[in-house]
């Protein structure tokens, strides 16, 4: 046994602990946050919920709505980086090779995809009927993650009236945790969801806003604010139930500066950098995807250069994002009765077992 690199450890999960008790928060921003710390603080960009929570149904819908009202007509820049590719997402393809988003982006569970996808073509052919009659057709953007330990799964129990509600309800501000698409997700083998974070880039007068659904990640692993405590947790909580790095994780960025799709591509890929900062190596079963998209159709290209600020606060937006995600969580009960408990929980145990 190392007994110094065990000491050391001991001492960083108690400072965290401290901060928690003190502060009830453990991510300490390395770049300043936006007014709220939301995906919402890059203007126009709404987000609304649906959520299905009735025993073993245990999943939902989340919609990220664009500023525009012909997304269609006028899509928006946009550039993807897909980490690992175990995941079943429509729209990517033709995203990745235009550049554009044509559509809300909606996240659901693996099951829903099409579901989600008839109900974006439906009502984007009520308000634009010249779609495939003869103009070109859209490109719905629907993501996914596997939520079957908390939700049947093979339920199916989203519906396109799911999809449309979420749409139809967002707003700037938006709840977070086990709610719509997080409602049934898992995250380092404890309670996921939805979380969120922004941070203000003054060089460029720029504001980049992240949503994630976190599904991803084994607890001897996790890692928060650069504490490694998932063995820690594990020791103190031995009958959690596991989770290997699989599941997936869905990163959404904004930003109100203009940018092309080959910048906003090169920016959603340091989402990578902050899943590995919480522990993630981007596991065997896990779609790991991120999608950034810029909310100004044209404008001045920023040179390459002076992205530096940027890309590194999508890392760190990204990691506070999804801490965001697991202390927003609530505990939840669900398929089988299986259960994932929240971070939050897990904090305040381990700290009364120390006390």
């Amino acid at each position: 046994m190392n007994t110094k690199k065990d000491d050391f450890s001991q001492t960083g999960v108690q400072g965290l602990l401290a901060r928690w008790v003190n502060e009830r928060q453990i991510f300490r921003p390395r770049f300043p946050c936006g007014p709220t710390n939301s995906l919402s603080d890059v203007e126009g960009v709404i987000v609304g919920h649906s959520t299905l929570a009735a025993g073993d149904i245990q999943t939902g819908v989340t919609a990220i709505v664009p500023p525009g009202d012909n997304l269609y007509g006028a899509p928006l820049p946009c550039g993807v980086s897909v980490l690992n590719g175990f995941a079943k997402p429509i729209g990517l393809i033709q995203a990745m090779e235009l550049g554009e988003l044509q559509t809300p982006i909606l996240l659901s569970n693996t099951f829903a995809v099409g579901t989600l996808f008839n109900a974006l073509v439906r009502r984007s052919c009520q308000q634009f009927p010249q779609i495939g009659r003869p103009d070109a057709t859209i490109n719905p953007v629907i993501l996914e993650c596997n939520d079957a330990w908390l939700n049947d799964i093979q339920a199916l129990a989203v519906t396109e009236n799911d999809a449309l509600a979420a749409i139809d309800v967002a707003s700037v501000a938006f709840a977070r945790g086990s709610v719509g698409a997080g409602r049934g997700m898992s995250c380092f083998g404890l309670k996921g969801g939805i979380g969120t974070a922004s941070r203000w880039c003054k060089s460029l007068n720029a504001t980049l806003g992240i949503l994630v659904l976190a599904n991803f990640g084994t607890l001897t692993e996790l890692t928060l604010d650069g504490v490694r405590v998932g063995p820690a947790f594990q020791q103190v909580l031995p009958h959690l139930a596991p989770q290997v790095d699989a599941g997936s994780v869905i990163i959404i960025m904004a930003c109100d500066r203009y940018l092309d799709s080959r910048q906003l591509a090169r920016i959603s890929k340091r989402a990578g950098a902050g899943l590995a900062r919480l522990g993630s190596y981007w596991g065997h079963g896990s779609g790991d995807i991120a999608l950034a998209f810029s909310t100004q159709r044209s404008g001045l290209c920023v040179a390459d250069q002076q992205l530096e600020s940027l890309l590194a606060m999508a890392a760190d937006a990204t990691e506070h994002a999804v801490v965001d995600a697991m202390l927003s969580a609530e505990s939840v009960s669900g398929f089988r009765g299986n259960h994932r408990v929240s971070l939050r929980d897990v904090l305040d145990h381990y700290n009364e077992k120390l006390s």
